[in-house]
């Protein structure tokens, strides 16, 4: 069943499973969100609806993000997100989504915007080995090295270089769901989760599962 929501990330922390085994869990405030537009075949040519998630005040939105929930009677949102859902037919605009539509056991798929780290060298961003640390290499020793041999007397595509480092999005497949809190809108998962605390994450079933 295709399925999906918005959520923000809260953080890491551990729980315990019944047999007292230690389990490293990402905590996401995932919904509720809101139906704020319906796609059809007739009109868009494919099904999908469109969540809200997070309180939004008019002031801090474009006129046309206004209008868009306004038009409809909803509260403004903060941030937007398309899914295809199985069957879009039984949601309409206005209904609220919550994180009930995933159960504990299930795999989900959660993609997310990496930490950035800016303009970085080969030794951090492609994990490279240092240069010597003698005086008979240098002046620098932490630069890339041979970018290759004279024969073609240019310098491949392709080769790990400075540059540009995390502010990436990442999907991480297969995560299973650990732990619902339904008061708290709450999903826990295990293992680690893209981003910065606070970031918005994107939760759907898994196309692998």
């Amino acid at each position: 069943m295709k399925k999906g929501l918005i959520g923000k990330k809260i953080g890491m922390t551990q729980i315990f499973d019944e047999k007292g085994n230690v389990i490293p869990v990402t905590v996401i405030e995932c919904g509720p969100c809101v139906v704020a537009q319906k796609k059809t075949v007739e009109n868009d040519g494919y099904d999908a609806i469109q969540l809200g998630f997070m309180d939004a005040k008019a002031k801090h939105m474009t006129k046309a993000e206004q209008g868009h929930f306004g038009k409809n009677g909803l509260q403004i949102k903060k941030h937007l997100k398309e899914f295809r859902y199985d069957d879009c037919s039984k949601y309409n605009v206005g209904d609220v989504i919550t994180v009930d539509t995933f159960a504990a056991g299930e795999k989900v798929d959660i993609t997310g915007m990496t930490k950035g780290h800016g303009y970085s060298g080969v030794v951090v961003r492609w994990n490279h080995h240092k240069l010597r640390m003698t005086h008979g290499v240098g002046p620098v020793h932490r630069q890339p090295g041979s970018m290759g041999s004279i024969d073609p007397a240019r310098i491949f595509k392709n080769h790990k270089m400075p540059g540009q480092y995390g502010n990436e999005q990442v999907t991480i497949q297969n995560l299973k769901v650990v732990k619902i809190d339904s008061e708290n809108n709450l999903i826990a998962v295990k293992g680690a989760v893209p981003g910065a605390k606070n970031g918005i994450v994107f939760v759907r079933d898994s196309v692998k599962a």
